[in-house]
């Protein structure tokens, strides 16, 4: 697939329209069906998009696995954070009213907050996930793509 110029030129220009529907998926996500999750998912297969045409060491050379691994801990952490700030001020785990005088502007920014980390945490492990996988077979002996997948 490395090989094939429409592949790569199609790719090119799908990659940023994937990333930038993720984008709208991720920020619009309380007020329409979305969020997190489903900005994450399409976040990861933006990138293995990238990978299955360019090659698993490029894609790791765009984002490596340590940065996946920091990623996916601090999605958590934000999470766990903005939960864990209502309890501080007074409130209940994940009740977003005490972050601010407005209650309205509270759980709005509380949300995109906690969608945040969830985007963030399930792109990062699903990315991790796949190059996981690309790297077992690899070591099979098995190139990735493999030839012939085209």
């Amino acid at each position: 697939m490395r090989e094939n110029g429409i592949l790569r030129i199609v790719t090119r220009l799908l990659i940023p329209l994937i990333m930038l529907f993720a984008l709208y998926i991720q920020f619009h996500g309380e007020y329409s069906p979305g969020g997190g999750f489903q900005a994450g998912v399409m976040f990861a297969a933006a990138w293995i998009l990238f990978v299955l045409i360019y090659g698993l060491e490029a894609g790791l050379a765009v984002i490596p696995e340590r940065v996946m691994f920091v990623l996916s801990a601090s999605g958590a952490l934000l999470y766990a954070a903005i939960g864990l700030l209502g309890v501080v001020l007074g409130g209940n785990f994940l009740d977003y009213a005490p972050l601010m005088e407005d209650s309205q502007s509270a759980q709005q920014a509380g949300i995109i907050l906690v969608e945040l980390g969830v985007g963030v945490t399930v792109a990062s492990v699903v990315m991790l996930i796949f190059s996981l996988f690309a790297r077992r077979r690899g070591e099979q002996g098995e190139s990735w793509p493999a030839e012939g997948d085209d």
